[in-house]
């Protein structure tokens, strides 16, 4: 590692032990690097930069990341680096069964070991769809090399009829309306033809605008990078941008530990809670930061959305999509505006400290980002719950739920699983009033598995064509980000492994109080006792591969459901090459 202040020399490169050396291994990297059609000039004493790419065919989000690509690559031979596409495990939200989060970890893993055992100097990440951010930037934390991060950014806004439409949000919204028979089935295919229509991630503020927000605050992207739309030219020269700046990065040794300090996981926690963002940045962060040696609990996110306005009037808690917040000042703006709430002195992918990075950054909508004096909410959008329902805790998006059930008392209605709610949801003499409170057992990271994003429980048909469009909702399941309503989720420990809401019965009382914090199962220690008793552990779903393994190794959503063998501030020592 080069000193502070200084630039590294050719022979620190961490490549040179690769081709730098005069011995038959070295001989054998440069003649197979001459193979591909690379001259010595092209590679002999320059940063060899990984560009990792999640792109595949099969997924939406990065669908424009084959051209992305080249336009990193053609900043990092700009700027005198030699660039080495590497493909890695593309998880595409919608697509990947039973849950991208099953996968999340196995794409750190593979990202980190490409790096390790690869001649790589730096990389560039490239992600956008949610769990690409969070595995990338943890395998950068692990591999600890000059990283920076190339966001997808978000996809065009919808529209159906004249109404601008949101992905996720619109599409839960819509499902509702054809359940309860308001809408046709040519209205629905029209929808389904209109709500996504160019390359990008999600245009509401869900689980990936949230994360890349939360890349670009920790500090591992180029200022604004986040806000880009996939389809605006900026884009495309923000990759060019990022190619280049990784080179200098790697002449600097500016590392990922070095920018995602404790400061910068407090900065990226608060941009989360004035964006109204996902309840899924709970776990990720989490698991970011304990790659990067912090002890991050749920206190802290509970701590900061106290303090936290919500600004950003985006769906679903809100009204606009992430085309109008770009064009609004995007996050630097949004960012400008809250300088008291955050540290200011991180040092970011470019050089500069995040406050530098501000100084010039201006709002041109208050309505998309409102002014401190008319937030969405006082507080962040994500709260913490506890009580005996929840012990470790739980997470609820209150300003995407129905302000009469910020306090609620009502009778339990269990479902064993998922499958069990599907099969009975709509069941005419399900025994259900607006009043109950939906819970949906063994959904978790074990029970799920992969706690998939099951926890915005459907409104039972006979109550939707009733006018009811939200109810009190709990699942120890995670939601998608564009997902809204009254749903707690990420009750740990979870029921699959025996955590009290696999206790809980039909009929039960449950008490939440989201203002208080407080989520409470009406039922005796005594009567628990005897249930718990009586429980018996379901059947592991998986008797080997990769799906036992993360059985074996997952940890609970208060952790951040990382595997417990990961999530160490250790760095592994570099292969030996000669």
């Amino acid at each position: 590692m080069a000193p502070s202040g200084r630039r590294k020399t050719p022979e620190e490169l961490r490549s040179y032990q690769w081709y730098g050396v005069d011995d038959l291994h070295g001989f054998g990297h440069r003649s197979r690097t001459k193979q591909m059609g690379f001259a010595k000039e092209d590679f002999a004493g320059k940063p060899v930069i990984a560009v990792i790419n999640t792109w595949s065919e099969i997924n939406q989000c990065h669908s424009h990341f084959k051209q992305r690509a080249e336009e990193v690559k053609r900043g990092v031979w700009q700027a005198g680096g030699f660039p080495v596409e590497l493909p890695a495990m593309s998880l595409s939200e919608p697509f990947v069964k039973p849950s991208t989060m099953l996968y999340r970890n196995m794409l750190s893993m593979e990202a980190e070991e490409l790096l390790r055992s690869h001649p790589m100097d730096g990389a560039v990440l490239m992600g956008g769809c949610d769990k690409t951010t969070p595995a990338l930037l943890m395998a950068a934390a692990s591999m600890n090399i000059p990283s920076i991060f190339v966001p997808a950014g978000p996809m065009l806004r919808g529209n159906w009829r004249g109404e601008t439409l949101g992905s996720g949000t619109d599409t839960w919204k819509y499902w509702a309306e054809r359940r309860a028979g308001n809408i046709t089935e040519e209205d629905w295919e029209e929808i389904e033809g209109g709500i996504a229509r160019s390359p990008g991630h999600c245009m509401t503020m869900g689980t990936a605008s949230t994360m890349t927000s939360v890349a670009e605050v920790l500090g591992m992207t180029l200022p604004g990078a986040a806000s880009i739309p996939a389809a605006d030219s900026n884009h495309p020269r923000m990759a060019t941008a990022s190619g280049r700046r990784i080179v200098d990065m790697v002449w600097e040794d500016m590392t990922p530990r070095e920018v995602m300090t404790m400061d910068a996981i407090e900065n990226a926690i608060t941009t989360v809670m004035t964006l109204g963002g996902s309840t899924n940045a709970a776990i990720h962060i989490l698991a970011i930061a304990a790659r990067n040696g912090h002890d991050v609990s749920l206190e802290l996110l509970d701590d900061l959305s106290r303090k936290t306005p919500v600004l950003a009037d985006m769906r679903p808690s809100g009204r606009f999509l992430m085309e109008d917040f770009y064009y609004a000042g995007g996050l630097r703006g949004l960012l400008n505006r809250l300088r008291d709430l955050l540290h200011l002195d991180c040092v970011t992918a470019n050089g500069k400290t995040l406050g530098d990075n501000l100084d010039d950054a201006g709002v041109y909508n208050d309505e998309v980002i409102r002014t401190r004096d008319n937030p969405m909410s006082d507080e962040g959008g994500l709260v913490v719950l506890r009580g005996n329902l929840a012990p470790d805790g739980a997470v609820v998006k209150h300003t995407a739920a129905d302000p009469k059930l910020l306090k609620h008392v009502g009778p339990a209605i269990v479902f064993k699983s998922h499958r069990d709610l599907l099969e009975r949801i709509d069941d005419p003499d399900l025994d259900v009033t607006a009043d109950s409170v939906l819970v949906m057992q063994n959904s978790g990271p074990v029970g799920g598995p992969g706690m998939p994003e099951w926890g915005m429980l459907p409104i039972p048909q006979k109550l939707l064509k009733e006018g009811v469009r939200d109810m009190v909702r709990i699942s120890d399941a995670r939601m998608s980000g564009t997902s809204y309503g009254t749903c707690v989720l990420h009750v740990a420990p979870e029921s699959f492994v025996g955590g009290p809401l696999g206790l809980v019965q039909d009929g039960d009382m449950i008490e939440l109080d989201i203002m208080g914090r407080r989520l409470d199962l009406q039922v005796s220690d005594e009567e628990l006792a005897k249930r718990r008793e009586s429980w018996t552990p379901p059947k592991p779903h998986y008797p080997r591969g990769y799906g036992w393994m993360f059985t074996q190794h997952i940890q609970q959503a208060d952790k951040g459901c990382d595997f417990d063998f990961l999530q160490s501030s250790e760095l592994v020592d570099e292969p030996e090459v000669h």
